[in-house]
Parts: C-alpha cells; structure tokens; sequence
C-alpha cells in the first residue's frame, strides 16, 4: 500500500530499515541503556531490529519515506509481532550477542509492553524511527499522519507507547492521548497513548 509519499516497505528494504532504526534508537532514553555496551550497541541492537523487522513482513504495514529518511512498523488489529517459536529464536539471538543480563532486560522491556497493551482491537506503531542524517524535518511525523489517515479509513484506533518524552506533544497533535505508564526495571518511565477510531 502506497500512501502520500510513503510506501509499503518489503524485504528489499530490510537494510535501509535497520539501519534507520539503529542510529535513530541508539541514544534513546529506552533502548540506548538496554544495550549497555556502547561500542557494541549499534551492532547488538541492529540484530535486533533485523529480526523484529523480518518477522513483521508477514503484515504489509511496514512503511518508508520516499527518500528513506524515515521509516514505521505497524502490527495490524489481531496480529502478532513475535509467534511463540520467534521468541524462543529471539532469546537464542540476544543470548548470542549480548549476554544473560542484557537479553533479560530486553525481554523484560518487550513482555512489559505487551501486558500493558489494551485489549481493543487497534493498530500498534511497534516502531517509528527518522535517520539522523534527516533528524528535525518532519520526516517521521509526516509519515505517521499518512500511516493513521490509512488505519482512519478502516475505522480503527491506534496505540504506541513513547519511549522519549519530547515526542508526546507531537503524538498529541495527531490525536493521541496518554493512556498509562510503563516503569521499566531501570527506572525509565514511558506513556502510552491511545488514538480512538475515527470516522
């Protein structure tokens, strides 16, 4: 599905994607420290993107922008993003190239959020990211508008939780409102916030 200038992103894009994600995470509040060894952390954590990615291609709601700046991973209303099988393969992956520690803290993260996921049918953004090279344009914000005039058309809401909180006004803009808290083992605090369907 093409919307605006974004368009459905596919296997071809994988690289782009990970790439996209590793340097637009690596000092975020959230998974910055969840990879604690920095000169290893675009490494690691790019594993990790590439697995989550590659197993979401089961959905066509991956997007990039046009010109690649940005990118976003949406799970559809009653879709998955990990089968059991693929989080079992996700601890071997971690345990591999990180350790007990870090990868327990990973899955931490992830089994957090999805228990505080509301059980409505919705559309989850899994991730947004903008490269640094085209960070401060509008890049990700507008390919999130364009993503939720797509999920408008079907009369669903939308869902994420914001790991960084100089994003939540701009969330807000676009009709989301805070929906709870997640309190990770570190300390780090995130809002979730929730977009009612739309007609």
């Amino acid at each position: 599905m093409t919307t605006g200038s974004a368009r459905a992103a596919g296997p071809a894009d994988i690289d782009r994607i990970v790439e996209i994600l590793t340097v637009a995470f690596f000092d975020d509040p959230l998974w910055g420290p969840a990879f604690p060894d920095a000169e290893r952390r675009a490494e690691q954590a790019a594993g990790l993107w590439r697995f989550y990615v590659t197993c979401v291609q089961r959905y066509p709601w991956t997007f990039l922008t046009a010109g690649g700046e940005a990118t976003s991973v949406w799970i559809p209303p009653g879709g998955v993003e990990l089968t059991g099988a693929e989080e079992h393969e996700l601890e071997r992956l971690l345990l591999a190239t990180t350790g007990r520690e870090t990868t327990d803290g990973i899955l931490g993260i992830m089994a957090q959020f999805d228990a505080a996921r509301p059980r409505e049918p919705h559309f989850y953004l899994g991730l947004i990211g903008t490269h640094d090279a085209h960070r401060g344009q509008g890049h990700g914000m507008r390919l999130l508008a364009e993503n939720l005039a797509a999920v408008d058309t079907r009369g669903a809401a939308a869902y994420l939780e914001s790991s960084n909180p100089v994003n939540d006004i701009r969330y807000e803009r676009l009709g989301f409102t805070p929906y709870g808290k997640i309190t990770t083992a570190t300390g780090h605090v995130m809002t979730t916030m929730w977009r009612p369907p739309r007609s």
